[in-house]
């Protein structure tokens, strides 16, 4: 009878524990989630890239063609701005933000005076800001598309007028330097390296098409101003890329 009753007891102790054990397993507390990717947040960049100015310009001598000139070379990009994600669209995940860029270049090519065909130039477009806004599509939490468009003004350096020979001309003649303003517009990608122990950091690569604002120019000498004058009307296109670092990245 003693033996019964402690096999009985026995049997009923492993039961209880089973259970016990099993229970505990399926009300163990769930793991937490991980944090909802959000491009909301505001970041800084920098980069390098490479463009091409494309300058069309007439005299005020109306018996002279029209000319055009090719400068190209490599540039810095160094920016920031915000963003703000709006979800619930039928094209999924919307980023909205606006920014500021500030390019350190050395977009260089020759100038044709247009008044006379022996005479030249070198011709540098030495930085240009751009301050806009950008709308784009998430394809992925990690992947935003966009286009963005707004405000740019560039410096382009003093044209020393030469001769063919590289002389200069009348001692020193030469087109002073320009800061002309116009917009541009633009688009790209820019994807997330969430792979990577730094959080936060990104890859972002766009191309941008900027036109600015027609502008003339009087030759000058160091004891006169010329009469004749110089319109310019200039294109630059540049395609970047560059690191980008968010401050409060939350996703994973």
């Amino acid at each position: 009878m003693k033996k019964l009753l402690l096999t009985s007891i026995a049997g009923f102790a492993l039961a209880t524990s089973s259970a016990l054990a099993a229970d505990m397993a399926i009300k163990a507390p769930p793991p937490a989630p991980l944090p909802v990717t959000s491009w909301t947040g505001c970041y800084v960049s920098a980069g390098w890239g490479y463009g091409m100015l494309d300058d069309e310009r007439s005299g005020s001598d109306p018996t002279r063609p029209t000319s055009t000139s090719a400068a190209k070379g490599w540039l810095g990009v160094f920016g920031g701005g915000c963003d703000y994600q709006f979800n619930g669209s039928p094209i999924g995940p919307i980023v909205i933000g606006a920014f500021a860029d500030y390019d350190p270049m050395n977009i260089t090519g020759n100038f044709g005076d247009p008044f006379n065909d022996t005479h030249h130039g070198t011709q540098t477009e030495r930085d240009a800001w751009y301050a806009g806004a950008r709308a784009g599509v998430l394809i992925t939490p990690k992947l935003l598309t966009y286009i963005d468009g707004g405000w740019t003004e560039a410096r382009i350096d003093q044209i020393n007028i030469v001769t063919a020979a590289g002389a200069p001309v009348d001692g020193g003649l030469y087109l002073p330097s320009e800061n002309p303003t116009g917009w541009f517009i633009g688009g790209g990608t820019e994807y997330a390296f969430t792979w990577l122990p730094i959080n936060g950091l990104f890859w972002k690569t766009e191309y941008r098409f900027a036109s600015y604002d027609s502008y003339d120019q009087h030759y000058i000498h160091p004891t006169f101003i010329g009469a004749s004058i110089v319109h310019n009307s200039t294109d630059v296109q540049t395609i970047t890329t560059s690191l980008v670092w968010r401050f409060n990245w939350t996703g994973h």
